[in-house]
């Protein structure tokens, strides 16, 4: 199961806060997710996930998006008025349409949020199952979009 992001949202943190919040970090998990080979298994039991992963998944989520919406402007202004096509971390031909400089953009953004990611105490493939989690638990998605908001109000916090 490959989970995939296309780089194209265009709108700012600031302009999607809070009505938007939740794609916005769903879609940015969605691409870290992909930063690495996602074996697929079958699950019949819900993921348990504490307080302190959902606080460090959030931390990662707001972490990354700067860092995502400079990677989609340098490479829309590469690509200029053609399509961005959908970026998949770990899916190399999902980045061979793109020119050489585009590529290398997308590459070392893939490689900044996997950091990200484990610089906020959560393994690749735990922030990953915590992605997959968050499709179907909305429970979990409540959780962690209020983690945002509380966040977002207070950077310190992060």
């Amino acid at each position: 199961m490959k989970i995939t992001l296309d780089l194209i949202y265009r709108n700012s943190l600031q302009q999607m806060f809070p009505h938007s919040l939740c794609f916005g970090f769903v879609a940015t998990a969605s691409l870290v997710a992909s930063t690495l080979t996602w074996s697929s298994k079958a699950n019949a039991q819900a993921l348990s996930i504490d307080n302190t992963e959902v606080t460090n998944y959030a931390q990662a989520v707001l972490a990354m998006e700067p860092s995502r919406q400079r990677a989609f402007e340098e490479i829309k202004k590469l690509i200029g008025n053609g399509e961005i096509p959908k970026i998949v971390c770990n899916d190399s031909n999902s980045m061979n349409g793109l020119p050489n400089k585009a590529r290398d953009i997308a590459v070392n953004y893939c490689n900044s949020s996997q950091k990200i990611v484990e610089n906020n105490g959560l393994s690749i493939d735990r922030f990953n199952n915590i992605t997959v989690e968050l499709q179907n638990n909305t429970n979990l998605k409540r959780q962690v979009y209020n983690t945002l908001i509380r966040l977002q109000k207070t950077p310190e916090a992060r």
